[in-house]
């Protein structure tokens, strides 16, 4: 797809602060027009455009097309992890200044592309290990005997994620807290749960979330922990 080094060309993309913003719109998972892009990034049209050719050429994101409209989306999901992984590899330590200011929603629940992310992500993740549903293994988690039964519980088809030809986990290490969130296949299908459940709702114009009064209680029956404590970071974690 790429040249003799390829990531080199991928970094040269990743270069330039008005592809980037484009690139974290899209990493809410849904399509966006050209315009919508160029106004997040802060540019005239014509500037985004050829922004958004680059991009789509190198393989970061695709166009869909709706009738006459021209839509923009991650090309893949391992897009969405690379950017993910690399936003926590920008940070150092702990998390930064900007990304621990109290009650900032991006910080507290958002999405990852197709899966959920920040500090809810985290808990859930630790919750599901505890409950002994997940074992990190590797860069992926490993789903246990009791896994299974506690995914067709909440009503996630586990036998046909499995059964599909995605990676069925990956531990996505989270930017803002970096800490390890649940991506993959599985992660996918947890988003998909508390979405279609309406536990969670998107916020308008961002990627942030948030958790509603049913999710509240879903995610203490199911994962033994209410979220809503979790905004000074997941019990239980290191500093």
């Amino acid at each position: 797809m790429f040249g003799k080094y390829p990531l080199a060309e991928v970094g040269a993309l990743l270069a330039e602060p008005s592809r980037v913003a484009m690139l974290t719109v899209v990493l809410d998972g849904r399509r966006h027009s050209a315009g919508e892009l160029a106004m997040a990034a802060g540019l005239s049209p014509q500037a985004a455009s050829a922004h958004l050719a680059k991009l789509t050429n190198g393989g970061l994101l695709k166009v869909v097309r709706l009738g006459r409209r021209r839509l923009f989306a991650l090309a893949r999901p391992e897009v969405g992890h690379a950017l993910e992984s690399l936003g926590a590899m920008a940070r150092t330590g702990t998390p930064s200044r900007s990304a621990a200011k109290a009650d900032t929603p991006m910080r507290f629940a958002r999405t990852c592309y197709d899966h959920l992310a920040g500090q809810v992500a985290v808990g859930v993740a630790q919750a599901l290990v505890r409950q002994g549903v997940l074992r990190p293994r590797g860069d992926e988690y490993q789903v246990l005997s009791g896994g299974v039964r506690w995914f067709d519980d909440c009503n996630i088809d586990f036998a046909m994620i499995r059964a599909g030809r995605r990676k069925l986990t990956r531990q996505c290490l989270d930017w803002t807290e970096r800490k390890p969130h649940i991506g993959g296949a599985l992660g996918a299908a947890l988003l998909g749960r508390c979405l279609s459940a309406g536990w969670i709702a998107r916020i308008p114009n961002t990627r942030a979330v948030r958790i509603t009064d049913s999710g509240s209680r879903a995610f203490r029956d199911l994962m033994g922990f209410d979220p809503l404590s979790l905004r000074n970071g997941p019990p239980g974690t290191a500093a």
